[in-house]
């Protein structure tokens, strides 16, 4: 087929990199096959409005200061499936066929979706519905996208995490404190693993392996005992649960209940039963913003380039990826059914492991 008009959107929560692949999206498209580009305002929600939310994208846009700006151009939402979208009146609708037809209505010969693994199973549905030319770019800073090494605002995100770590050190031995760090990962513990890794800490507590406090415990005395040392660095993954199991959540100012808590949790469990002086920093969204590392710029502009060639190829329901220092493509289906998490026996556990970090069991 002739492709003459694409579109891209950015969808789901907000990470560093994605002007990057909006804007290798706009070079490659233009000066390679010299196409017209359609940035599609708040993901799906902009397909929703009429006219629909957008803007065409030109070469002028990019000369600027946006390939290092955080977040995105496009805006996004990680709120409302278009298969059971709230409604004002608090009912819930259907409203699939209006994304669709607002494909349509533009004219689009294929869509160019950047999103994670919950937002690329919506779309890939929405294009099998109606046939729909999708290409999926892998975002996310969890890193839980299948079958790619890296996702675009991974790499910033274990950046800001092991920094803070590198703040919070001095001022745990100043005081002769335990310091807690807790960094998002909702069901994958990428961030906490790396971040802590490098970041020097003694435990690291990951969705991925259960922990008791008692662990906990033995390492502090041991560090102690055997080290002389009497500060200590913990990070914990926001979905960690407590120890018998429960999730800990907290209620944003909309009513809106989320992971995250985790922290204050366990800060106040090692001080009681270890008796130790215990601080706790809350990263949140700061992991997200700011400006991305010139590692994920270089993967966004990698992505954003195969995914314009992949749909000059006619590959279609595919998604880019990175595997053995390539860039590649992975058939969709395969993608948003087996999400990446941490393997409790992979090579990354296993270094934390050999550096004596307490993974809490």
């Amino acid at each position: 087929m002739a492709i003459e008009r694409i579109g891209i959107l950015t969808s789901g929560g907000d990470c560093a990199g994605l002007n990057a692949v909006i804007r290798a999206v706009v070079h490659r498209a233009i000066q390679g096959y010299g196409w017209q580009v359609f940035g599609i305002h708040e993901g799906t929600r902009g397909f929703m409005k009429r006219p629909v939310a957008c803007e065409e994208l030109h070469l002028g846009i990019f000369t600027g200061n946006i390939l290092r700006m955080g977040g995105t151009i496009l805006g996004t939402t990680n709120e409302g499936d278009p298969f059971d979208f709230p409604m004002p009146d608090g009912t819930r609708q259907d409203r699939s066929e209006e994304i669709i037809e607002g494909y349509r209505q533009l004219g689009l010969d294929a869509l160019i979706a950047v999103g994670g693994d919950g937002s690329l199973a919506i779309l890939r549905r929405l294009a099998q519905q109606g046939g729909l030319n999708l290409v999926g770019i892998p975002k996310t800073i969890d890193n839980d996208v299948p079958f790619t090494e890296n996702s675009i605002g991974y790499i910033t995100a274990v950046n800001v995490a092991t920094e803070a770590l590198d703040r919070l050190q001095p001022t745990a031995m100043s005081h002769s404190r335990v310091m807690v760090l807790e960094v998002m990962g909702r069901e994958a513990g990428h961030i906490a693993l790396n971040s802590g890794i490098a970041g020097g800490a003694d435990v690291i507590l990951i969705p991925e392996i259960p922990y008791s406090l008692d662990k906990i415990r033995n390492k502090i005395e041991g560090v102690k005992r055997e080290q002389g040392r009497n500060f200590f660095l913990v990070v914990v993954a926001e979905g960690v649960m407590t120890e018998s199991g429960v999730p800990v959540t907290v209620t944003d100012a909309d009513g809106h209940k989320r992971l995250g808590g985790i922290g204050h949790h366990l800060g106040r469990r090692i001080a009681e039963e270890i008796g130790a002086q215990t601080r706790v920093t809350v990263l949140g969204h700061t992991q997200r913003g700011g400006s991305p590392t010139p590692q994920d710029r270089l993967f966004a502009s990698a992505f954003g380039v195969r995914a314009v060639d992949m749909v000059a190829e006619g590959k279609f329901d595919r998604m880019v990826a990175w595997s053995n220092r390539d860039c590649i493509d992975v058939p969709l289906a395969d993608v948003v059914t087996q999400p990446h998490n941490v393997d409790p026996n992979g090579p990354v556990v296993r270094t934390a492991r050999g550096l004596g970090i307490c993974l809490g069991n």
